[in-house]
């Protein structure tokens, strides 16, 4: 048994089957929908897309590609999310394993064998043990709402943003977002634009925005090797300093500053929110106390009236195919959003399973997915060999406290968090 199964034939997925197919190492690929992408693809016919038409992405193109195959120069700087497809697309066909991978085929079900290989069922009849499984499908398509939900009713309209594709669904109506991460910002922005009706941001805990742009080159481009290895304390005084060159202070925009420190929650990055709010296009209101109708009461003893409110609070992770009795470990996952994964990639207890792109990084997760793959390509050849059980469980719990001093809480959110230049080089040391 040589065969290796890969789950999914996104971003994450493609990395790992190319640099699988680079090492000669024979895999099968399974893909839910008809074509590569995952939720980069537009109206994706796998039904779990979370993009939405205007969407461009965030992180620099530079910064975004994988490391032997760069976007191409003429695109712009933050690519519409079509671009980003046809980047996917010639990335396949240039290194030539797009027959490797089985399009139109779910997998239903995982379980872990008594020899420690893993027999995996698909929706259309194969039924087949894989020497290791890589779990690729992705954590931003399984809407999460706040829990426990607000009290009171709310009789206007309801969605999640996972579900918003365009903005004629704000026009002539008062809209409030729920959530001030990247997607409810974008949104909120959106919104604004149509000048149909008034838009509020709700937020618990408010972010920092940062820029896409900083003195004509991208804002990400701060950030650096040299940089990610400054003491933490340095690393906040720069960023607060570079925020403040590049555009004040946020509060003059109406937008307030948050209390914790920089680095010290997932900042939001919004090159119009400031402008939009500085305009009064978009207001920020704090939570929601009570829904009553189609009104909303805030914390603050306000009330507004509302005809839309849409829920950008989140994703759970979602293994739909962990079902057997052998997988029960990963049973409470979408409540908590922890896996306890070394590197965030192995569980102890399951050699020859990995997770590739599991994880939230200020920047990409792409050229991170394809580190990780290089790692398991490695450890599936006998080149590396991971730590053991006992000791990947005293670095799972030594990570689980640094994130707990470093986020103060015990939000999902921050369960997948890593800093993008560090996780590299952590990943970089299992390998020879």
């Amino acid at each position: 048994m040589q065969k290796v199964c890969i789950i999914g034939a996104g971003a994450s997925g493609i990395a790992a089957a190319k640099t699988l197919h680079q090492n000669g190492i024979d895999f099968d690929c399974f893909e839910k929908g008809s074509k590569i992408g995952g939720l980069w693809r537009y109206e994706n016919d796998n039904g779990l897309s979370s993009v939405y038409k205007s969407l461009h992405i965030n992180t620099n193109r530079d910064l975004m590609a994988f490391s032997d195959y760069p976007m191409p120069k003429d695109y712009p700087m933050f690519p519409h999310h079509s671009l980003i497809i046809d980047y996917f697309e010639d990335y396949v066909r240039y290194f030539a394993f797009g027959d490797k991978i089985t399009f139109n085929t779910s997998v239903v079900s995982v379980s872990k064998n008594t020899d420690g290989s893993y027999h995996v069922t698909t929706d259309t009849g194969i039924s087949q043990d894989y020497r290791a499984v890589l779990v690729c499908n992705g954590h931003h398509w399984n809407p999460r709402f706040p829990s426990p939900p607000f009290a009171g009713n709310f009789t206007g309209e309801t969605m999640h943003s996972h579900y918003y594709k365009t903005p004629d669904i704000f026009q002539g109506k008062n809209v409030l977002v729920v959530g001030i991460g990247n997607s409810a910002v974008d949104i909120a922005c959106e919104a604004a634009r149509q000048y149909s009706g008034k838009v509020f941001i709700s937020t618990r805990s408010g972010a920092y925005i940062l820029p896409n742009w900083f003195w004509g080159m991208p804002f990400d481009k701060l950030a650096s090797p040299l940089t990610s290895i400054l003491p933490f304390s340095v690393q906040r005084t720069l960023l607060r300093l570079s925020l403040w060159l590049a555009r004040g202070s946020q509060e003059n925009y109406g937008v307030p500053t948050p209390k914790r420190k920089p680095l010290s929650e997932h900042p939001t990055i919004s090159q119009d929110l400031l402008n939009l709010t500085g305009r009064g296009l978009i207001k920020i209101k704090p939570n929601i106390k009570e829904l009553q109708c189609k009104k909303v009461l805030f914390d603050d003893g306000t009330t507004q009236d509302v005809d839309l409110l849409i829920y950008a609070t989140g994703y759970k992770i979602t293994f739909p195919f962990f079902k057997h009795e052998s997988m029960k470990t990963f049973d409470n996952v979408e409540n908590n959003n922890s896996l306890n994964l070394y590197k965030k990639m192995i569980h102890p207890d399951y050699a020859g399973l990995y997770f590739i792109g599991l994880m939230q990084p200020l920047g990409a997760i792409m050229p991170l997915s394809e580190w990780q793959a290089k790692w398991v390509a490695q450890i599936l050849l006998g080149k590396s060999i991971p730590p053991s059980p006992a000791e990947m469980r005293h670095a799972i719990e030594k990570d689980k406290q640094e994130l707990q001093t470093r986020y103060g809480n015990h939000s999902p959110r921050h369960t997948l968090q890593v800093d993008f230049f560090s996780y590299i080089r952590s990943v970089k040391k299992e390998m020879v």
